[in-house]
């Protein structure tokens, strides 16, 4: 009898003990006594339950607007000190960019980024510059200001509204990483909040497994506060050019000769145009035909077409040999010659170059829309099998965004990191950034695309094709260990891993050989 009234003593008071803990978890007053340089937001928390994904909404119970590192760890030490039981969860929002709420805290916390005003951007000019800038910090405002020094980081996204926290969380590629790698490979070092609270700094030689485990690492290992990050001389002026394909082979294979050669151009990226009308004429607005009466015959209407978009650096005091040089490498591919458009603008504009459709966009309304993006790493070998089957039978008569797809090199990618590849040394990025109409029924409707999107996975797992998802989403443990692959093995017992929001089931248990308590702190920089 002593023993089962003890046994019910200790289950009632454990049973106490959670409920407490449960319930404290969604009682803000643990919060307001919080010894922060910044504040919390209680009440204004609506606008941080959404994001560019535009499909969930998650409204949080706090909003964190830190003003120094401190903050961010003093909230998350917190949160680890409330123990395993715990319904509380973090999330670190960047220019909300995420696609699947993984910016997003239902009844917990989000910490906005771009308020942290720790660290100053530091631009250094030496032999080997870099620039130390806050992880909340937007890339367009880190190549404004290294090109006063006249200065440029080598890698970048397509789209420059972004942190470079979300970026480095993910891998941060367009263009230029066939020859630079990603954002990724472009660090020398960064400062990090871990899951217990910790603020550490860390690089190839100081805390390199949290170093490379938080590059590409979907915020699983930490809250990126600061990086060091590699630059080079910027050009003036950027010769930027388009050609079309009417035959995906060779406008692969003229795509992968570029990203082999040691003299080519500074960015490459290629297209898929499904039956745009006009499409030369809407070019018109940026570009300047080679030949205006052959490009003014050509007809899109109807078409699957390859688009590869190429740009040359250059300083204006080497203007007669760069057209030289562009001259020698547009004669080695086989593009449609009618469809020969160029121009010339400033390293600025063509880097920022997205922001003007954005611009566009919300100026008719149809920026803050549901986006359904699909981003995909094909291998090299089965990019023709994927291409024929989507673009011949899934994605026939149109397509509710830009369609990319190029190939990078994968030895410019440090494997050390947590970013999950495909296994051959090429591999193509192909991105399907579709935008939905929220009241459609049609084939331009959330639903439709979706269903679209499934078809392409699908496909992918059926013929075998050696895909990887880039930033990916899954829903079970078994898709997210088919993801990490061998690397599941090597994330070390020491590193603290953090759960994403949503299903937090969905992340594996026990994703090392060690015991990893899998903390519920939903971390994604975006």
């Amino acid at each position: 009898m002593l023993f089962v009234r003890s046994f019910m003593i200790l289950f009632l008071s454990c049973c106490m003990a959670i409920r407490i803990n449960h319930c404290f978890s969604s009682n803000p007053s643990s919060l307001r006594a919080l010894p922060v340089d910044g504040h919390f937001s209680f009440d204004e928390v609506h606008h941080a339950a959404k994001d560019f994904g535009n499909r969930f909404q998650l409204l949080p119970l706090a909003l964190l607007y830190p003003k120094s590192v401190s903050d961010i760890a003093t909230t998350i030490r917190h949160v680890w000190q409330m123990g395993p039981n715990s319904e509380l969860t973090v999330a670190a929002r960047g220019h909300s960019h995420s696609l699947q709420g993984q910016a997003q805290a239902h009844q917990g916390v989000v910490i906005n980024m771009e308020s942290l005003q720790a660290h100053k951007m530091h631009v250094y000019s030496g032999n080997y510059p870099y620039v130390d800038a806050s992880g909340g910090e937007l890339w367009i405002d880190i190549l404004r200001e290294c090109l006063k020094y006249g200065l440029a980081p080598k890698s970048w996204t397509d789209y420059l509204h972004l942190t470079v926290g979300g970026t480095l969380s993910n891998a941060g590629v367009s263009g230029q990483a066939f020859r630079h790698g990603p954002q990724i490979s472009n660090v020398y070092q960064m400062e990090i909040v871990t899951g217990k609270g910790e603020v550490l700094n860390c690089s190839e030689k100081q805390n390199s497994d949290l170093f490379h485990g938080v590059l590409g690492g979907l915020g699983q290992f930490g809250i990126i506060t600061r990086a060091r990050i590699s630059l080079e001389p910027a050009p003036d002026m950027v010769k930027w050019i388009r050609v079309l394909y009417l035959d995906f082979t060779t406008f692969a294979t003229d795509q992968e000769r570029l990203i082999r050669a040691a003299n080519t151009f500074d960015y490459i990226e290629g297209f898929v145009i499904i039956n745009r009308t006009s499409l030369l004429n809407n070019w018109r607005s940026s570009f300047d035909p080679q030949d205006p009466v052959q490009a003014s015959q050509f007809q899109s209407d109807g078409r699957t077409l390859f688009c590869l978009e190429l740009a040359k650096y250059f300083n204006r005091d080497r203007m007669d040999a760069l057209n030289e040089e562009v001259g020698n490498l547009l004669s080695q591919l086989r593009y449609m010659t009618s469809t020969l458009f160029l121009t010339e603008v400033s390293y600025l504009e063509f880097l920022d170059r997205v922001h003007v459709s954005e611009v566009k966009l919300r100026s008719k309304g149809l920026w803050e829309v549901p986006h359904p993006w699909l981003n995909l790493l094909i291998p090299k070998s089965k990019i023709n099998d994927f291409a024929d089957e989507v673009f011949g039978n899934i994605l026939t008569d149109t397509s509710n965004g830009p369609i990319l797809i190029y190939p990078v090199n994968k030895s410019k990618w440090d494997n050390r990191t947590s970013a999950v590849l495909p296994e051959e040394d090429i591999f193509y990025l192909v991105a399907f950034l579709n935008s939905a109409m929220p009241s459609s029924m049609g084939t331009d409707g959330l639903e439709h695309i979706l269903t679209q999107n499934k078809r392409i996975l699908e496909f992918c797992e059926t013929a075998r094709l050696g895909m990887k998802q880039y930033l990916p989403h899954y829903n079970t443990q078994e898709e997210w260990k088919a993801h990490f692959g061998p690397k599941m093995g090597s994330f070390c017992p020491e590193k603290i891993c953090l759960r994403p929001p949503g299903n937090t089931s969905s992340w594996p248990e026990n994703i090392s050989k060690g015991n990893i308590f899998l903390m519920t702190l939903a971390i994604y920089l975006s």
